[in-house]
């Protein structure tokens, strides 16, 4: 059994059962001087004693993560005794704790095995196996932290954030907050692939709460109980996603590649005066990170939001004129990335309230998502080889099933033999080359105000397996069951939408039909040379 917590932002390391306590370690242990109010304090196990830091502005479970990582006790197994009392988890009220207190701790490192099952055995290890292979590992609710929670599973399904992060090193975090942020990341990936931990064995995310709360403060509030209040999950999701991005760009040579292209689109701006033909036409760049899902009443449909603000008329200044004037503004889409995330924009200030109010409009989202019609003309001109490809490859996919099939093959069994094509332009790495999109990720809101609520994420795991990721809770679902999170009620309504790249693979039954094609088309040539 595998439980990690994440301490120390000079280590960043899986700590574990296998922790060497016969090395110093600063954040676990260290002079009181340094650190006015922090008593050092002598922790008793069995036959061992370390001497640990303690601080009283962290709850007590971050002291027991403490002494997990230093005896592989997890917390939930842990009894620590303070001058006859027993600590709880979260409060130090009625404890009294001097320098150099001596404190006991029972607890053993190693589960106890539960009581065998009299169930069929095969069934056993087949649904173990299963469980291991489809569902990742939960991260567990330090309170109200469901918000990152649900960003970090998300971010994971995009294969070259975590190929980045595993190619970065801890060189130069310390005056570098980008990349003190992008080492958390990997800390927490790396500890929730290990591949001893399974679903049910959730992350305790300690250190990855202190480096948001240390390098981005306005997520560390509290309200007036002292308890951490909720935070809007878009503005982490933008925050982690700007600092991870700057961080891998940063040190491209050792990650191999400028992930910031991948998540990088550029907007083509046309803005026409309206009032004066003298007034020439501008056209400007803009770059972009994410899309926005505008919910007017009128909005049924995700890609119809995303639209509602793409054109219209606005006010500025007229140099012709030499006053303000009504303008025509129009946006069009000039570059596409490989990943593009949507923000449903359903919060708004309510003044009677003051609170960020949802709107619970329910909006369709696709699985496959086509941004071509919002593309400027020549970069949907360019993107016609791509889609064009995708529908030949799509009609022999849907031949060969239709083939296996008639055959009587079940083609669940059937290896997938598909060659996945590229996915961006030879001359643009990073950038989508078709328009389409699959959708990856889902950050998703139940309540009715941002700042309140829960937020759960729900991640492509396979082509039609999913899985909901509730904090420490995974559980598998359907594609069907994703697309429900449209909104329309008090049900999860989706907030976030992470779309990546529609992989096509090019597969060999196509190749078949257009080598018979050709030897037909070389067959007729000759019989018309012979009949000639």
């Amino acid at each position: 059994m595998v439980q990690d917590v994440l301490l120390s932002p000079a280590y960043g390391t899986r700590w574990s059962s296998a922790f060497n306590t016969s090395k110093t370690y600063p954040w676990l242990t260290g002079a009181s001087t340094r650190y006015p109010g922090m008593p050092n304090v002598n922790v008793k196990w069995g036959k061992e004693k370390y001497e640990v830091l303690l601080d009283f502005e962290e709850p007590p479970l971050v002291f027991k993560s403490q002494l997990f990582a230093l005896t592989g006790v997890p917390p939930d197994r842990q009894k620590v005794v303070v001058k006859g009392k027993t600590l709880g988890d979260e409060s130090w009220t009625g404890i009294t704790i001097s320098e150099g207190a001596m404190i006991m701790m029972m607890g053993s490192a190693d589960a106890v095995p539960a009581p065998p099952k009299p169930e069929d055995e095969k069934k056993e290890i087949a649904e173990s196996q299963e469980k291991t292979v489809k569902l990742p590992s939960g991260l567990k609710n330090l309170g109200n932290t469901c918000y990152m929670n649900s960003v970090l599973q998300s971010f994971k399904t995009i294969p070259e954030i975590k190929d980045g992060l595993q190619r970065l090193n801890q060189a130069g975090q310390e005056t570098d907050v980008n990349k003190k942020m992008a080492m958390a990341v990997k800390s927490v990936y790396e500890m929730l692939d290990n591949p001893r931990r399974t679903a049910d064995e959730p992350l305790v995310p300690f250190f990855m709460l202190q480096a948001l709360h240390s390098i981005l403060p306005q997520f560390s509030s509290r309200d007036e109980h002292g308890h951490l209040e909720q935070q809007d999950a878009n503005e982490c999701f933008s925050e982690i996603q700007r600092m991870i991005l700057s961080a891998l760009s940063a040190n491209k040579d050792l990650v191999g590649k400028d992930i910031r292209e991948f998540f990088r689109g550029r907007y083509q701006v046309t803005q026409k005066c309206l009032e004066s033909d003298d007034e020439p036409i501008q056209k400007t760049n803009e770059e972009f990170y994410q899309l926005s899902c505008f919910l007017s009443p009128e909005v049924r449909y995700i890609q119809s939001g995303i639209k509602e603000k793409l054109s219209g008329e606005i006010e500025k200044t007229s140099t012709a004129l030499g006053r303000n004037a009504k303008w025509e503004r129009n946006v069009l889409i000039d570059r596409l990335p490989a990943y593009v995330s949507v923000q449903m924009v359903r919060f708004f200030y309510k003044e009677s309230s003051q609170v960020n109010a949802k709107i619970l409009k329910d909006v369709k989202f696709p699985m496959i998502l086509d941004l071509c019609d919002i593309c400027t003309p020549a970069l949907q001109e360019r993107l016609r080889p791509a889609r064009d490809v995708v529908k030949k490859e799509e009609d022999a996919k849907i031949e060969r099933m239709r083939k296996q099939k008639m055959e009587g093959t079940d083609p669940k069994t059937v290896e997938d033999d598909g060659k996945p094509l590229p996915f961006s332009f030879p001359d643009d790495e990073g950038s989508n080359n078709s328009g389409f999109y699959e959708l990856k990720a889902v950050i998703t809101h139940k309540g009715r105000s941002s700042n309140s609520g829960h937020y759960v994420a729900w991640v492509r795991l396979d082509e039609d397996k999913w899985a909901m990721c509730d904090d420490e809770h995974v559980s598998p679902v359907t594609s069907d069951q994703v697309l429900k999170l449209s909104g329309g009620g008090d049900w999860h309504c989706a907030y976030v939408l992470l779309y990546g790249p529609r992989i096509v693979k090019e597969y060999p039954a196509l190749k078949e039909e257009k080598e018979n094609e050709n030897i037909s088309e070389q067959t007729k040539e000759v019989e018309t040379m012979q009949t000639n």
